[in-house]
């Protein structure tokens, strides 16, 4: 048998098993960094899918500076009328309490005009009726919180005690149509939890 047969075989073999080897590396490689290709793309991934599911709640500065501008216009039209029917009664009064003693007593003639726009307001869709009252609280509260449901509940406390608050100016319990309104307010709270998804407490 030929020396360079035997030599020439052994080195093909040795060859062969060696390309096997490098093929294999190369494929384990190749392998590996197409795991880290996919690795480095699906965590950025989920990343940006966990930043997108986080809601921020911010207080909607520019509606709640409009509620409050167009609340002081119509109080000072309120209080505007008032003025009136005290000066024509001759009654003088040196502060808000005294406004809210003259009204209660009754002991006023209300003319015509200053009756007419007083119904108009009180009305069932005019700006003090139950409706646009109860709305514009709960516009008030949502832009106060941005709408944040977990606020809800806090938001219906603070007009509670503001309600508290308004009966003892007033010195008593306060008319029908505000106890129609603290109703409808309360209504409208339930339903925003209900929306919301929360349990109705009160």
């Amino acid at each position: 048998m030929s020396v360079n047969g035997i030599t020439s075989s052994q080195a093909s073999a040795a060859y062969a098993y060696s390309s096997s080897v490098k093929e294999s590396t190369t494929a384990e490689q190749t392998s590996a960094a197409k795991a880290e290709e996919v690795g480095a793309v699906y965590e950025p991934s989920n990343a940006v899918q966990t930043d997108s599911t986080k809601k921020i709640y911010t207080p909607n500065t520019e509606l709640i500076n409009k509620l409050k501008a167009d609340a002081d216009a119509r109080t000072a039209q309120l209080r505007s009328l008032v003025e009136q029917m005290m000066t024509k009664q001759s009654t003088i009064y040196s502060n808000a309490s005294d406004i809210w003693s003259f009204i209660r007593s009754g002991q006023y003639e209300v003319d015509p005009a200053t009756k007419a726009q007083a119904q108009a307001d009180i009305a069932e869709d005019g700006y003090w009726g139950v409706n646009q009252t109860s709305d514009r609280i709960i516009q008030f509260a949502t832009a106060l919180t941005g709408g944040d449901p977990d606020k809800i509940e806090e938001m219906r406390e603070a007009f509670k005690k503001g309600y508290a608050q308004a009966e003892e100016t007033w010195g008593g319990e306060l008319p029908e149509i505000s106890k129609q309104t603290y109703e409808a307010v309360m209504k409208k709270f339930d339903d925003l939890a209900a929306e919301a998804g929360l349990t109705v407490t009160q």
